[in-house]
């Protein structure tokens, strides 16, 4: 099989899993506090076995021994990353709808732990807990944030601390990271360390949390459209190599060594 099916492959699949990156983007380009994920691709060289080899020559003029250093590079996928970048605020005078303004999280306790989010939706249950979407808790500095009964004005301010009826109850804990990078994805537009001491957790004392705003993700649409039309370019064109180099393949097995 000739290498241009190799690479054809290869680069076909990488086209693949851009597509996936790039469909899940658009998915979710409504929801509160997306963060665009997006792929990094580095060159792979291959080395030949004479590549290293420092051959003996005993005059200008000496013929080579070995044949030339090849080094044939390849692009493969480096690793997928998240543009934590800051999306569009939108105002909805909601008085439980917070947006973080610069690099931090809201804190949300599970069942499964303590994670981060920059989804901002919240409403209180029946217990007067402050919960997002699914039922889980906005964590203040004494757990998870409570609004008193019967409280008719919940002021929050940029600090996090909240006032019901302008008695201070809580502040929200804002956090950040000391390497973004180390963070991934768990779902339910949630982060958690990629691994155990991966990052060191950190107060967010440059973010500012707004009141009454929701951050939109900070996905361009039009940008990934245009992406999701290169990408399938650049699949067909694989395709193309590849029943190519088929075609070629079968002819030199089908006329090769035949006689005339």
């Amino acid at each position: 099989m000739q290498e241009s099916m190799y690479s054809a492959l290869f680069g076909a699949l990488n086209q693949e899993h851009r597509l996936d990156i790039i469909a899940n983007n658009l998915a979710n380009a409504n929801t509160n506090g997306y963060k665009t994920d997006q792929l990094a691709f580095k060159d792979v060289f291959v080395n030949y076995a004479h590549d290293n080899i420092r051959e003996p020559t005993l005059n200008l003029r000496s013929d080579p021994l070995f044949p030339s250093p090849v080094n044939m590079a390849k692009p493969r996928i480096a690793v997928s990353r998240t543009d934590f970048s800051q999306g569009p605020l939108q105002q909805t005078d909601n008085a439980l709808d917070l947006a973080i303004a610069g690099d931090g999280f809201f804190k949300i306790r599970t069942d499964n732990g303590d994670f981060y989010s920059r989804d901002g939706a919240f409403t209180l249950n029946n217990e007067g807990l402050v919960v997002n979407g699914r039922g889980q808790f906005l964590l203040g500095d004494g757990g998870p944030v409570a609004i008193p009964p019967g409280a008719s004005s919940v002021v929050i301010d940029s600090q996090g601390q909240i006032f019901a009826d302008n008695l201070l109850v809580d502040t929200i804990q804002k956090v950040t990271v000391d390497n973004l990078d180390g963070l991934e994805k768990l779902g339910a537009n949630m982060f958690r360390p990629r691994a155990q001491g991966a990052v060191v957790e950190q107060p967010a004392e440059d973010a500012e949390i707004q009141q009454g705003f929701l951050e939109k993700p900070n996905v361009e649409v039009v940008l990934e459209m245009v992406n999701m039309i290169e990408t399938q370019r650049a699949f067909e064109a694989y395709q193309k190599t590849i029943t190519t180099s088929q075609e070629v393949d079968l002819k030199a097995i089908q006329q090769v060594g035949t006689s005339r």
